[in-house]
């Protein structure tokens, strides 16, 4: 089967596209026939082990796993003789920020905590494209107590994450203001978000309002920057460690002070991620962006568009 690979830390040109063997399905494990993946921020930081955390994870020195990819969409091909709740045929979904070797035409992975159907009527590209900036973004959500009525700013809300995050707030009843380019104002505006700023044009930080919560999707801000627009106990919350890697620190400390503070989200429980967007796709209120489509033989340049930072939603790899 046709994969891409990488033997060492570095650059998406380090990227191969070669024949490797068909992985065979454990008692425990699905054989899985990949139709859609993406390229990813999760996907980029293995590529180069940055930061360098993602090492104890990846492999210190060099890959421990050669091959490439977090998410995918597809259909069951095999089954492990202890596999229950899936059948041949079955059309499903998953991701493991740990990586999934799921940039294949085949992949093979344990059922009980990082797959689920997939949404109905729903194609392979939409239902892979759901997955991590949504995962990431529920995540964000469950540091805090969402009320109905109140108050959020989305800080980068053309990207996988944002946009994912700006529908799940407005799904819970959320008042949303979010920053976004020029080129992407109307199709922010068209998820539902009350407010659009184009960034480029204004200081998001000098408007003038203030919010519960401020959700930076992209990481290029900072508490510092965010406390004017932050309600007295306001909260913010970053898709990054911050400078100088600040937002764990502060995360710790901020609580102690009263007021305004910080929550650092360690993303976990994929699969309450996967039930949630499965029933919001199938009720219509959440659809990811999907940017670009490459084929899998043009995957350096989907790693190489993705870290330009520009892209809006999702790029996915078609397969079959």
């Amino acid at each position: 089967m046709k994969a891409a690979v990488y033997y060492q830390y570095g650059p998406p040109e380090l990227i191969q596209v070669k024949e490797i063997p068909k992985p065979i399905p454990k008692h425990d494990e699905v054989l899985v026939r990949v139709h859609a993946t993406t390229v990813n921020r999760t996907d980029c930081a293995i590529l180069r082990a940055h930061p360098f955390i993602m090492r104890f994870f990846t492999g210190l020195t060099k890959p421990s796993n050669p091959v490439l990819g977090t998410d995918f969409a597809g259909m069951v091909e095999g089954l492990g003789k202890s596999v229950k709740g899936f059948r041949f045929g079955d059309r499903i979904f998953g991701f493991t920020d740990q990586g999934m070797s799921s940039q294949a035409e085949y992949l093979v992975c344990k059922t009980e905590k990082f797959i689920s159907h997939m949404p109905k009527n729903i194609s392979f590209q939409q239902a892979a494209a759901s997955i991590e900036g949504a995962h990431y973004a529920i995540n964000f959500i469950n540091k805090v107590k969402l009320e109905v009525g109140q108050r959020a700013f989305v800080n980068g809300a053309s990207g996988a994450i944002g946009s994912a995050m700006v529908q799940l707030l407005k799904y819970q009843g959320l008042h949303v203001t979010a920053t976004c380019t020029y080129k992407n104002l109307g199709l922010i505006s068209s998820l539902g978000v009350d407010k659009v700023i184009d960034y480029e044009k204004e200081d998001f930080t000098l408007i003038g309002e203030t919010f519960d919560y401020v959700f930076d999707a992209v990481g290029k801000s900072s508490f510092g920057k965010c406390k004017p627009i932050l309600k007295p106990k306001g909260i913010y919350i970053s898709s990054e460690l911050g400078p100088k890697n600040q937002n764990p620190i502060l995360a710790l400390v901020t609580p102690l002070m009263g007021g305004k503070q910080v929550k650092f989200p360690f993303p976990y429980d994929i699969k309450t991620s996967l039930a949630l967007v499965k029933n919001m796709m199938e009720e219509g209120k959440f659809m990811p962006l999907i940017d670009r489509e490459y084929s899998l033989n043009d995957i350096s340049k989907a790693y190489a568009y993705v870290e330009t930072g520009q892209k809006t939603g999702n790029v996915t790899i078609n397969l079959f």
